[in-house]
C-alpha cells in the first residue's frame, strides 16, 4: 500500500457515525478499497493508492451526509455506499444512500423495484439469492418511512408446522420468529435495531402466518407474501383479497421450491397463470443472473436449472 496520507475534515458525529460500533464501518471500507483509515481529530485520514482513496473518500462523505442530517449510519448503509461507489468508479453520492431505498444491482432487480412503485400488486418469482424478499422488504420499509403507508405486514406460511402453531411455545411472535428470520435480518440492515423495535411495539409493523389473515382488510398498508410457492391455492386467493383502500401487496415465492405434500397445489403458479396481464398487476421473474449472493450461488443455481431441463420430458 502507497503511503500517501489524504485528511478528510468530518463533523465529530459523522467521525462517529462512519467508524461505526467498535470500528466495523471503517474496516468494511478498508477491506473494500485497501485503505487504512484513521481518526485523528476533526476528521479522518486515509492512506492507500489514488484509486482506493477517491473510492473511500466518496463513501465517507455519503455516510457523513446522512449523519450531519441526523439520519442513522447501519451497516447496510455503509455496505450499499460501497457498492455505489465501486459501480460508479468512486462517484457515489450524499443521496445515494437512503433507508428504505436500496439501489438494484441488477436489471432485473431494477425492473421489480419500479414494478413495486407502480403497481398495487406485484409478483417477484425466482430463485434463491436474488433479493425478491429484500427489496420488498427496503420498498414496503421505505414506505413507512415516508409514511406514505401506516404498516407493514409480512405473512409466510409455516410449512413445517402445517400452519399449527398452537403447539409451539411462547406467544404469536415467539412461534412465528423463526420462519421469519430472513425477513428480521432485512429489516434490521435497513432500518436498524432500534427503530425496528419501535415500530414493532407501536404495531406498525406486523408478522403473522398466512392463517391469521383470514377475514381481514388490509387498508393503507404495504403486505408482502414471502415463500408463497408454500402456498395453496385457496391461501393464495384468500390472502390477495385482503387488500383494502391504499394497500400494495407483493407476493415473492420459487414455484420450482414448493414444500407442499401436493406441490401441484401450490398458490403461486395458479395466481400468476390467471393474473398475469390483469391491470394493476406487475410479474417480475429473475434468473441466476440476478443472483447477488455468493458467487458460487448463481453456478449452484444454473446446475440445478440444467438438470431439471434434462430431466423434463420431451
Amino acid at each position: 500500500m502507497s503511503r500517501t496520507p489524504e485528511f478528510l475534515p468530518l463533523s465529530d458525529d459523522a467521525v462517529v457515525a462512519v467508524t461505526g460500533p467498535s470500528g466495523r464501518h471503517a474496516a468494511l471500507i478498508e477491506d473494500a478499497f485497501k485503505v487504512l483509515i484513521e481518526t485523528p481529530g476533526g476528521g479522518v485520514t486515509l492512506t492507500g493508492d489514488a484509486r482506493g482513496r477517491t473510492g473511500a473518500k466518496r463513501v465517507l462523505q455519503t455516510l457523513a451526509a446522512r449523519a450531519d442530517a441526523d439520519e442513522e449510519v447501519v451497516e447496510a448503509d455503509v455496505r450499499i455506499a460501497i457498492g455505489s461507489a465501486h459501480e460508479t468508479g468512486g462517484q457515489a453520492s450524499p443521496r445515494a444512500v437512503r433507508k428504505g431505498n436500496v439501489s438494484p444491482k441488477t436489471k432485473g432487480q431494477a425492473r421489480y423495484m419500479e414494478a413495486m412503485a407502480s403497481h398495487p400488486l406485484s409478483f417477484g418469482l425466482g430463485p434463491a439469492g436474488t433479493g425478491k424478499t429484500f427489496l420488498a422488504v427496503a420498498h414496503g420499509a421505505g414506505m413507512l418511512m415516508r409514511g406514505e403507508v401506516d404498516r407493514l405486514i409480512v405473512t409466510r406460511p409455516a410449512v413445517e408446522a402445517g400452519e399449527k402453531l398452537g403447539f409451539l411455545p411462547g406467544d404469536l411472535n415467539e412461534k412465528v420468529d423463526p420462519y421469519m428470520a430472513p425477513v428480521w435480518e432485512a429489516l434490521t440492515d435497513i432500518m436498524g435495531a432500534d427503530q425496528l423495535r419501535r415500530r414493532r411495539e407501536k404495531l406498525e409493523i406486523e408478522v403473522a402466518p398466512i392463517a391469521f389473515m383470514r377475514g381481514r382488510t388490509l387498508a393503507h398498508a404495504f403486505v408482502i407474501v414471502d415463500e408463497a410457492q408454500n402456498c395453496s391455492r385457496l391461501q393464495m386467493k384468500m390472502v390477495l383479497t385482503r387488500l383494502g383502500e391504499g394497500a400494495r401487496m407483493v407476493v415473492t415465492g420459487d414455484p420450482t421450491q414448493v414444500d407442499l405434500l401436493n406441490p401441484r397445489d401450490s398458490g403461486l403458479a395458479h395466481a400468476v397463470s390467471i393474473l398475469e396481464g390483469v391491470e394493476g398487476v406487475s410479474v417480475s421473474r429473475f434468473t441466476s443472473a440476478d443472483v447477488v449472493r455468493h458467487p458460487l450461488v448463481e453456478r449452484i443455481v444454473k446446475a440445478y436449472d440444467a438438470d431439471a431441463a434434462q430431466s423434463t420430458p420431451r
